[in-house]
């Protein structure tokens, strides 16, 4: 084994890159929100909010090149805000453009904060985080 080999298989994966693909304003906010908590985001981080009025095959081009531009080599995790709308159905339309991207839906502040504290995980298994932490921060008072 050379020292380019053994240097190689013991260099980590390329982070993923994170893009919040969501109703207007939402993104933004959960971004402002995340910067509270944490001054110092981990990895590269987007947002791609679709308004109203919005044409989805131009959103999907715009969310293509976004996408694209945050994937360092690990791919990217699309956080979408609600199940079945127009931002997550553009975000499961992005492998089919050739894009290096997993999707979850049902975007809150806590997914997005498990997934910033675990920016070296692999793409699959940030997905599974992401699932996890909005799952985890839904919580019903013990009245």
């Amino acid at each position: 084994m050379t020292m380019a080999t053994a240097l190689r298989q013991d260099a980590p994966a390329p982070a993923a890159g994170i893009l919040l693909l969501t109703h207007e304003e939402i993104g933004h906010a959960l971004i402002s929100a995340a910067k509270h908590v944490l001054p110092r985001l981990p990895c590269q981080l987007d947002t791609l909010e679709v308004g109203n009025n919005d044409d989805p095959g131009t959103v999907l081009s715009a969310a293509a090149r976004a996408a694209r531009a945050l994937d360092r080599g690990g791919g990217v995790l699309v956080l979408s805000d609600l199940y079945g709308s127009t931002p997550c159905n553009i975000a499961n339309k992005l492998a089919g453009l050739g894009v290096h991207a997993r999707c979850v839906s049902g975007l809150n502040l806590p997914m997005l904060l498990r997934v910033l504290n675990y920016p070296d995980k692999p793409l699959d298994e940030l997905a599974e985080v992401a699932a996890s932490g909005g799952r985890g921060g839904i919580c019903i008072d013990k009245v």
